[in-house]
């Protein structure tokens, strides 16, 4: 079975892949993929250089990720450029990826990690979703922590997405991760075995 993984931002995604492959879980990763498709040599990273000049390649090739996300996300019509670039060439990657480990072992579960998921209309490509939840109130408290932003900063990154709670409703399977990560741990269990189950 293929299952799309997403949530909002800061919501532990990484947590609930993480204990998906310890399971035994093939993991396809968006972010590892978007990545890859902009390393020095890739016709991503020309097109990036292209459309914002040299200011986002630092002196050894590679793509200043910093100075990008200071263009993007404080513009709106760029951000969605750039990922007019990124996107089809990540999706394109990740469909190979994803057929490789479902021909390789059918009945292996393969999770496709993807933090846009609803928002990039990717949905109906997978058997379901299961989505990592914690409310709004908590991510804009772990981006605070974890990238030590501010709350307004991290309040307009939370904004940028869909609503947590539109993407809970729109789930085939939740996981609430505002807990502690022994109940995270437990949601995972009961999950995986329905799937050993079916």
């Amino acid at each position: 079975m293929i299952i799309g993984l997403t949530g909002g931002i800061a919501s532990g995604k990484s947590t609930v892949s993480r204990m998906l492959a310890e399971r035994g879980a093939a993991l396809v990763d968006a972010d590892a993929v978007a990545r890859e498709v902009v390393q020095p040599g890739e016709a991503v990273l020309e097109a990036i250089s292209s459309l914002f000049g040299q200011a986002v390649i630092q002196e050894d090739g590679t793509l200043n990720r910093k100075a990008l996300g200071d263009i993007v996300f404080r513009d709106k019509a760029m951000l969605e450029k750039l990922e007019g670039i990124t996107h089809p060439a990540i999706r394109a990657r990740m469909r190979e990826t994803i057929r490789r480990h479902a021909e390789a072992d059918p009945k292996r579960l393969v999770v496709a990690d993807i933090p846009l998921l609803y928002e990039t209309k990717q949905a109906h490509l997978y058997k379901g979703v299961m989505v990592v939840y914690v409310p709004a109130s908590v991510q804009v408290q772990r981006l605070m922590e974890r990238n030590g932003m501010e709350r307004e900063e991290a309040e307009r990154r939370v904004s940028l997405q869909m609503d947590i709670e539109e993407k809970r409703g729109l789930a085939d399977w939740v996981i609430d991760n505002s807990g502690t990560i022994e109940e995270t741990n437990k949601q995972i269990e009961i999950f995986w075995k329905q799937q050993e189950m079916t």
